[in-house]
Parts: C-alpha cells; structure tokens; sequence
C-alpha cells in the first residue's frame, strides 16, 4: 500500500523487519519447546535470543535461493554460534513458520482495527444522542419522502457498525490460530506439543487439523469482514456526499483552516474526504474475491494464494485502518446544519405531509381510494403550480373541510409526530446515553 493510505502502526506492523522479527520469535519458541522434551540441549533458545535478522541480507540469499524461508534462516544463522543457529527450523517446514506468523500479525492488525472501530463507534453514538430529535428530510429514491431524525441515521450507522464489529471478531477468532504440524500436517517430524507450547506463548491456539498450510476460508472471512466493513463507511460517506451538496447543503464534512477546495474555483468546499472512503470502499470489496479464490489449493499445498496474501493482507487491513481513522474524523467535526434541514423539509408547501392527509381522510370516512384522489390531485397540482401551495389547496377543499376542522388540517403539517416514536427506538435499540 502506499503510504498516502497507510498509517505508520500498519505499515510498521507489515514492514519487513517486523515480520522477520516475528518469524524468528517462533524460530525460538520452537526451540524452547524442543528443549522442554529434551530433544535440543537447554541454554540454546537463550542464546539464540541474540540472532538478529537484517532484511537486507534475506534478500541477498533470495537472490540465491529463490526461497524466502531458506533464505531468512541463512541471514539468522549468520548472527549466532554455528552449533545454536543449527537448531534454527528444526523439524519445521516453511509454512509451519510463514502461516503462524502470519495469523498472528493478522490478530495485531486486526487489533488496531478493532481499536480504530470503536472510536468510530462512539463519535458516531455522540452524534445520534446530540441530534436526536433534529427534523430532516427523509428520502426515498433520492426524492422527498417524510420527514426524519437526522438522530435516527446515525443510531442507524452505529448499530451497523456494531455489526461490523461483531464480524470482525469472529473472524479474529477464526484466524487466531496456528498450524506447525509438519510437510503434510500429520506431525510426522514434529510432535503436537511444539506446536501447543508455541501457540500458548504467543496467545493464539492451534489449529484442529491443518496440511502444510493453515485453510484459506479463515483468511477469505478476514477478507469479508473488512470489505463490509468498508462499505458501511463508502454507506455513511455516501449519504454525507449527497447532504453536502450545494442543493441540500444539510451537512458538510470539516474543512480545515487553510484547506483550499478547488485549484480553479476558490469558494468550493468538497467532501473530499468522504469521496475518498467511497473510492478506497471500491478498493477493499475487491479483494474479496481473490480472498475466495485462494481457498481452493492443490492437495495439502501450492503456493497460488501466496502472491496474492502478500499483496492483499497488508494492503486491505492498511486500507480498512486508515478509513476507520478518516470517517472518525469526519463524524468527530461533521458541520450538521439544522436551520437548512428545516428549510428543506418545508420546501415542498407541505407535500411531505400528503401521507397524513391521507389517513386522516380515510379515518373521517372517506374510503381510501377516494382520499388518494383527493390528496394526489392536489399534490401533482402543487407540484405544476407551487405558487399555491400544497397545504393551501387542501385547507380550500370542501371534501376535506367538511371532514376535518381547520386545526385538524394544521395538525398534519406538524413535524412532531414524526419524532414521536424516537425515545421508543433509542431505548430497544440501548441508545439512551
């Protein structure tokens, strides 16, 4: 990934160095268990605590041996006594190694996600309980619909977000596990205890069965989770892209001292950064399918999901951890505009409100289809002519002002009752503070 999308903990967490350094804890691990049965001489995995691993010198093997493994093992080795640095990979098989190092920096990737999604998650709870009963328009198919709390879309954000993270811990769970089980996976060369006793130190459990690899369905959920996690970011983007534009002007995402929109246009104010979530969304689904496609692998091993894992792993959990950290951002300084949510929703000379007019005509005795007439007659001529507005033309209809009095007709124009059920829904769904 490159750095304008990657934060400094992922790419630390991806940098080279850190994955060899983590290759050679298990390296040691292995040995500190094969000393426990007495197999490797105690005071071994001490010493080799001092073996170090410069990244330039695995390349420099690589360029040799064409194998990553073989050639971290050589540029370790070389750093330590020759008669320690010979129980380095003992009884081991490259993937024993490359898996379990690899599910676990998944889990620590995973953590400063997780980390990134609860902050998420509280600024956008502090945004449902400020605007709880803030009236906006609600719309559907992109048009007016009835009018909304613009609480409501954020509780309804946070309870998808709350969704997301329940998916990635499961898929924490499902990818916290180790496989140092040998060539195949049956152990032949190395007994289940080495791989018990490492998977208790680094706070991981071993995999049930495994062949030379660990099974790509746990990294294709991984995947899954991020890339839906992703498109409920690319969902709130979205929605603040289409609030900010100039025609509805409800909300706008911060605009820095000093930020300047546009090299041509100096007024503009662009939600450039939510544009940029959309687009990285696009990103991060995309790598669901080579995700899919790499759980299928000939017998217990190839290496075609390889390649892709060293492309895809860092760079989708880099894209999913900056994104988290822009949205929180943008709901931390979102600039909500009440008074241009006001104006929207009255706007329309009461066309929102044709729903109420409606019931409450069949509610005075009108059969349905004869108060639908009614009410859309008026609301398509109001929507010809809005120089006599919609609430207007139904106040002067003597089949509605013979059923209804003229308070009962200014009721339906009144936003309250829209809002009515909003402390109902904030209890059900555990939002009251």
């Amino acid at each position: 990934m490159i750095e304008r999308y990657q934060r400094s903990d992922m790419r630390q967490l991806w940098s080279d160095q850190h994955r060899y350094n983590r290759w050679l804890a298990i390296e040691i691990l292995a040995v500190q268990a094969w000393e426990e049965l007495g197999k490797i001489p105690r005071g071994v995995a001490g010493r080799l605590g001092a073996a170090s691993v410069d990244p330039a010198r695995v390349a420099y093997y690589e360029a040799q041996y064409h194998h990553d493994v073989l050639a971290f093992i050589s540029a370790a080795a070389e750093t330590v006594d020759p008669e320690d640095g010979k129980y380095i990979h003992f009884g081991l098989t490259s993937t024993d190694v490359v898996d379990t190092a690899l599910a676990s920096l998944l889990v620590e990737a995973l953590g400063h996600i997780r980390r990134g999604l609860d902050a998420l998650l509280e600024a956008t709870k502090q945004q449902a309980l400020s605007h709880r009963y803030t009236p906006i328009m609600g719309r559907t198919h992109g048009m007016h619909a009835e009018p909304t709390s613009f609480g409501l879309k954020c509780a309804l954000w946070w309870l998808e977000l709350q969704r997301d993270r329940d998916r990635l811990d499961r898929a924490i769970a499902t990818i916290g596990v180790i496989k140092i089980s040998g060539a195949v996976g049956n152990y032949a060369n190395i007994p289940p205890f080495i791989e018990e006793y490492v998977a208790r130190r680094l706070n991981l459990k071993p995999a049930p069965l495994s062949t030379q690899v660990l099974q790509r369905d746990r990294h294709a959920e991984v995947v899954a989770a991020l890339a839906i996690l992703g498109s409920t970011l690319d969902k709130m983007a979205t929605e603040i892209r289409h609030l900010q534009r100039t025609e509805v002007g409800e909300l706008e995402e911060p605009f820095a001292e000093g930020q300047r929109g546009s090299s041509a246009m100096p007024h503009k104010r662009n939600p450039v950064k939510s544009e940029q979530i959309s687009g990285l969304a696009r990103l991060l689904r995309g790598f669901v399918v080579p995700a899919l496609e790499d759980i299928v692998l000939w017998h217990e091993r190839d290496i075609s999901h390889s390649s892709v894992e060293r492309v895809m792993l860092p760079d989708a959990t880099a894209l999913a951890d900056y994104m988290l950290d822009q949205m929180t951002r943008i709901m931390r300084g979102l600039v909500v505009r009440t008074d241009r949510m006001a104006a929207n929703i009255e706007s329309s000379g009461g066309l929102v409100f044709s729903g109420k007019a409606l019931l409450a005509l069949v509610d005075a005795g009108l059969t349905r289809e004869a108060a639908y007439k009614i009410v859309q007659e008026h609301a398509m001529a109001a929507i010809a002519d809005p120089r006599r507005p919609f609430a207007e033309r139904l106040a002067e209809d003597w089949e509605v002002t013979s059923r209804l009095s003229r308070g009962q007709v200014e009721e339906l124009f009144a936003v309250e009752p829209y809002l009515s059920a909003i402390d109902t829904i904030y209890r059900r769904i555990g939002l009251d503070g």
